[in-house]
Order: C-alpha cells, then sequence, then structure tokens
C-alpha cells in the first residue's frame, strides 16, 4: 500500500481476500510466501506532511524536506504494518520491500537499464496536469474528475489568411463547453471528411458544418440567413485566423477527433488543456 495515513477498509478487503488465497494454498502443499511491499514516495507523502504535520516545506531545503519525508513515511510504514497484523494476516512482516530502499532502487535501475538496452524508452513530449498548489505535475490516477455545469459558448474567429480559399471577411464559427481555456487556443480542428458552408448572416459571413447548420440556425436565432459557399474540412488544413481576443493568430487543422454530434463541426484548441488538441497540433 501507500505509506501516507492510517489503513482504511479498501487495505483491509485487499489485504483478508489476498491472504484467504494464500493460505487456502499453503494448506494444499503450495510454497506461497507474502512479502508485504510499501510504495513510500510520491506526491501523498509530502502533501499528508505539510497538511497533517504543518511542516513548511519553503522553509528549508530540499535534502531536508526529503528526510523528513522519508521519516514520515517509515512511520506509516510501522503503523499499518501493526494494523496487518492485528487483521491476522500472514506475511514475512520482518521482511517487507520498501521502495525507497537502495537495493530496491538499485533493483529498478537495473531494470530500467535492461529496458533501455531492448529499445523501449523512448523520449517523447505529452501535455500533463498541473496542481498549483502542490506545485508540482500529476500522475493521472492523481487526477480527480467530477461532474459539473459550465456554461457553452458559440466564438467567432475572423479569417487571418484564408489562402485564396476562403475569403478574408469570414468568420470560422467554435463551440466549447470550456471557455475558460479561450485563452490558451492555438488553433481550430476540424473534420477532414465534413462538408463545411459559408453562410451570410446581416452582414457577417460566417462558417460551420453543413449538416450542423439548421440546428445551429435555431440555436444562435438565424432566422434569415444564405449559404454563400461550399468547402470541404481538408480545404481549411492550414489556414489561419484570429484569436479572438489577442493578437496571434490560431492555425486551421484537420483532426479525426472532431465529431458533428454537437456545436459547428469546428473545434477550439488549446494544446495546454487536452492530450487530443495537442496531438493534432
Amino acid at each position: 500500500p501507500y505509506a501516507n495515513g492510517k489503513i482504511h477498509m479498501g487495505h483491509a478487503l485487499n489485504k483478508i481476500s489476498k491472504d484467504i488465497i494464500i493460505r487456502s494454498k499453503s494448506m494444499s502443499g503450495f510454497r506461497s510466501p507474502y512479502v508485504p511491499g510499501w510504495d513510500t514516495h510520491g506526491l501523498p507523502i509530502e502533501s499528508a506532511l505539510t497538511k497533517q504535520e504543518g511542516v513548511d516545506r519553503k522553509s528549508m531545503s530540499v535534502v531536508e524536506f526529503r528526510k523528513l519525508c522519508q521519516e514520515y513515511a517509515l512511520r506509516q510504514v510501522e503503523g499499518q504494518k501493526a494494523d496487518f497484523k492485528r487483521l491476522g494476516v500472514t506475511g514475512e512482516w520482518d521482511n517487507p520491500y520498501l521502495t525507497l530502499a537502495p537495493e530496491y532502487e538499485a533493483a529498478q535501475i537495473r531494470i530500467f537499464g535492461q529496458m533501455a538496452a531492448k529499445g523501449y524508452i523512448y523520449k517523447g513530449l505529452k501535455p500533463i496536469y498541473w496542481s498549483p498548489s502542490s506545485e508540482s505535475s500529476l500522475a493521472e490516477a492523481e487526477v480527480e474528475y467530477a461532474d459539473v455545469t459550465s456554461p457553452s459558448i458559440y466564438v467567432a474567429f475572423k479569417v487571418k489568411d484564408g489562402k485564396g480559399i476562403v475569403p478574408e471577411n469570414a468568420e470560422f464559427v467554435i463551440w466549447t463547453t470550456t471557455p475558460w481555456t479561450l485563452p490558451a487556443n492555438l488553433g481550430i480542428s476540424v473534420s477532414p471528411v465534413a462538408s463545411y458552408v459559408q453562410v451570410k448572416v446581416g452582414d457577417r459571413h460566417f462558417i460551420v458544418a453543413q449538416d450542423l447548420l439548421e440546428s445551429l440556425a435555431k440555436t444562435l436565432n438565424w432566422e434569415d440567413y444564405q449559404v454563400e459557399a461550399h468547402y470541404q474540412g481538408q480545404d481549411f488544413d492550414r489556414l489561419t485566423a484570429w484569436h479572438p481576443f489577442y493578437e496571434r493568430e490560431s492555425l486551421l487543422m484537420v483532426g479525426d477527433h472532431v465529431t458533428l454530434d454537437a456545436g459547428t463541426g469546428l473545434v477550439h484548441s488549446a494544446p495546454g488543456h487536452g492530450e487530443d488538441d495537442y496531438y493534432v497540433g
């Protein structure tokens, strides 16, 4: 388990279930030792130390803080070990493995070296989650999701360089349920297989997906619109538009993640806020 606090019912269920199997196999004549182990690294230990024990990590050096984390983790290991023994779980409690033990870390490095020698290790780029409060990146397992209600908005991006395909007075209309990511917008994704239309509404010229035009017109109260031109999504690849409130351009690109289930068929892309956005760029 993770060495960042007392055990709970989840730990009990896990250990007792495994203990039943181990005891059954042992009674059947199998050699089935259970070597307990603890994960003693990571952000939860640092967070528990600062929140539960009031440690100010900024008042000391990194080395000093790591030392406190080590001591805290070892205390949690001993506490959890005692609780597991009280549950009657069998195991080699005097010979556990800890991820902070030098011999364990050395074994990890050896395995990593073998993986590198076989070509399994590569360097790549990927957007990651960041915690402002912890001032640290987060693993996907550390991210908690919740259903929230947020406003969805339509935003028009004026054409910057239509490359002779799209007129300069036209505007690409996107629909987003995450308006708070608009400052980070760097592009607009379109479907490579969808058809798009340019419609005149009043004195403005909007570009949207053809299949969504009717529903969009009802939503935005376009009572009197005129279709001026037809396009394929591929036509827009590498055109540019103006960011709606910054003086910088947004690149249009094709992306297989764009669907016509809702919206306009044009997806606002902020690579710093989503994997799809990052990779399509």
